[in-house]
């Protein structure tokens, strides 16, 4: 077992830093911490009970991850601009173009069952809270059928930035009904493993929802 100089276990701090970056990034991708919120080190020490070290590595961390921002006194959680959410949506679309293929020739069928099941749930989600959670876990079951790890982790870190954009949004029902009717055009091609079209209809999907979020900030131009 690995020691530092002052006695610690290497494996544990290395535990600890991880425990503390997933905790936070957690609370920022639900809005515990509004967009343009400044985070200082002694605040969130306090916050979560550990010493100061575990979240100096969280907060670069999530910095590189593009979460955060460097500010005079600590980090700043980033507010986005619309030039980011196009920049991003460039990047994503283009991937997840690449995981759907992927997915619809590589998945298995018990992968496509877990996407079968998200689908149906989120059909029937009762609120959109939950409809709109259950879509991203499709979509993160989505890239895992890919099986392929770089365009898995690159999509995770894309759609992270996105989300804490999404104070601009206000929840739509039938935002969420087409979101539905387009999930299931890409499954019907999972399902005949059409690459093609599974590249085609995901790709049409996310330009639909980088719309939507460009609407959403030309709304609020004093937050964007």
């Amino acid at each position: 077992m690995l020691t530092t100089p002052t006695g610690d276990v290497v494996g544990d701090r290395a535990e600890a830093a991880a425990q503390h970056y997933r905790r936070i990034r957690a609370d920022i991708l639900d809005g515990a911490f509004p967009t343009g919120s400044v985070l200082h080190e002694t605040a969130l020490t306090d916050r979560y009970g550990v010493s100061r070290t575990p979240i100096r590595e969280a907060l670069a961390r999530l910095e590189h991850d593009g979460l955060l921002d460097r500010a005079p006194r600590g980090y700043r959680v980033r507010s986005g601009t619309p030039e980011d959410v196009l920049d991003i949506y460039e990047a994503r679309i283009a991937l997840e173009a690449v995981a759907a293929a992927n997915a619809a020739t590589r998945r298995t069928e018990l992968e496509l069952a877990r996407l079968e099941g998200l689908h149906a749930e989120a059909a029937a989600a009762d609120d959109l809270t939950t409809g709109r959670r259950l879509n991203s876990a499709w979509h993160e079951e989505l890239w895992s059928a890919a099986h392929n790890s770089t365009v898995r982790n690159l999509l995770t870190r894309l759609t992270a930035q996105l989300r804490i954009y999404d104070s601009h949004r206000s929840e739509d029902p039938s935002d969420l009904a087409q979101s539905q009717a387009e999930h299931e055009q890409i499954m019907e091609a999972l399902r005949s493993r059409d690459a093609t079209a599974a590249g085609m209809a995901i790709s049409a999907h996310l330009d639909r929802s980088r719309d939507l979020r460009l609407r959403a900030f030309a709304s609020h131009p004093s937050e964007a």
